[in-house]
């Protein structure tokens, strides 16, 4: 059984990302991850394990995109959009028993954000939000017991994710106001701390032994995100009357999905290399798609280091973009249509991310179903 389920999830990911996603740039959305544990830590559990993590991710956006064309004279011209992300996720999360896991992911937000057109296009201002994001509650199940199948496993999982991060978080904005005054606002999409939505959240992990020390793993999730609109204004029909259909956030699904190789080097110390594909789509599965949002998509290398020191787990991974798009968004079609004219909105991207984790199991004794041997490697 296990050689057909191998078989079918790489062929998943060489496929899924060429023909079913359709999706995200780093301007466009905020840090979201999987909703139980660590982001760059396995699931394996052992019953009665608590498990204390935290993941921090770092990017500055400021390479702009329409489609895959990147537009190298907004940044010779000083006119790009930067923005700076600091994202740490605090988990707690539980092994019910060697198969069934269960968890929580608070996270925070420090986020800034650098640009001419906000402010009159007359001189470059800063806007800056932080604060709680949105809290995801989950679970989790894996399909092959880790005591009788340590070598390949897959686990499936589900968790709400909460409102709870503001969506409307107000900054001063200068030159836009009457007389050229300042102004309050809510800040742009890409640094709202939430998205002001009930979402629901299906995710998987795998991993697989190769031969000796090296193990191919995978993993990734999708948020459904079914409101449309969050009522937060975006101001951005003052603009232009072409952009009136974008004068309100849109509260989009979005994605995220990994794998690769992982070897290991000693029974503490791995490497892995692989590749990641993350964005918002254009259309969402479930609900209206209008309102305000910048789809995009990011094809990216991602090589990492993980240690394990006991009950100690330390990741560290440096994805590297190769392909950025930003494709039409539902309100560039609609204005194309209305139009005549070609139209398509721009993002800005990041070059690389910074993913760090940490995490600290507490476990009863002779209770672990999985080798520390082995654990390293797909971790």
């Amino acid at each position: 059984m296990q050689r057909p389920i191998t078989f079918l999830l790489l062929v998943f990911i060489l496929i899924y990302p060429i023909v079913s996603l359709n999706a995200q740039g780093c301007v466009a959305i905020r840090h979201f991850s999987c909703a139980v544990g660590n982001t760059l830590d396995t699931n394996a559990y052992s019953e009665g394990e608590l498990r204390l993590g935290m993941n921090y991710r770092f990017f500055e956006s400021f390479r702009h995109f329409r489609g895959t064309e990147e537009e190298p004279d907004r940044v010779s011209n000083s006119t790009e959009v930067v923005n700076y992300s600091n994202s740490w996720d605090l988990s707690l999360s539980y092994g019910i028993s060697s198969r069934w896991y269960v968890g929580i992911t608070i996270p925070t937000v420090i986020n800034e954000r650098s640009s001419l057109y906000e402010h009159g296009r007359n001189e470059r201002n800063k806007t800056s939000s932080r604060g709680l994001g949105d809290i995801r509650v989950g679970g989790g199940y894996w399909l092959f017991d880790p005591l009788e199948s340590s070598k390949m496993n897959v686990a499936i999982g589900l968790a709400l994710k909460f409102p709870t991060g503001n969506y409307s978080a107000t900054d001063i904005f200068y030159n836009v106001g009457p007389g050229g005054s300042p102004e309050v606002r809510p800040v742009d999409q890409s640094i709202q701390p939430g998205d002001g939505g009930f979402g629901f959240v299906v995710d998987f992990q795998y991993y697989q032994r190769i031969v000796n020390q090296l193990y191919g793993y995978a993993g990734g999730f999708y948020l459904f995100n079914p409101r449309g609109i969050n009522s937060t204004r975006t101001f951005r029909e003052t603009l232009s009357p072409i952009l009136q259909n974008e004068a309100i956030m849109a509260v989009p699904d979005q994605f995220s999905l990994r794998g690769g190789l992982s070897y290991s080097v000693s029974a503490q110390i791995a490497t892995s290399l692989g590749a990641r594909y993350e964005g918002v789509p254009v259309r969402d599965v479930f609900g209206p798609d209008y309102g305000f949002r910048r789809p995009g998509n990011v094809v990216s290398i991602e090589p990492g280091l993980s240690c394990t020191l006991n009950n100690l787990a330390l990741n560290l991974s440096v994805p590297v973009a190769l392909r950025r798009e930003r494709p039409q968004s539902v309100t560039d079609l609609e204005t194309q249509m209305i139009t005549g004219m070609p139209r398509a909105g721009d993002a800005a991207f990041a070059d690389y991310l910074i993913n760090f984790g940490i995490s600290y199991s507490f476990r009863k004794k002779n209770t672990d179903p999985i080798d520390s041997n082995e654990k390293v490697m797909f971790e």
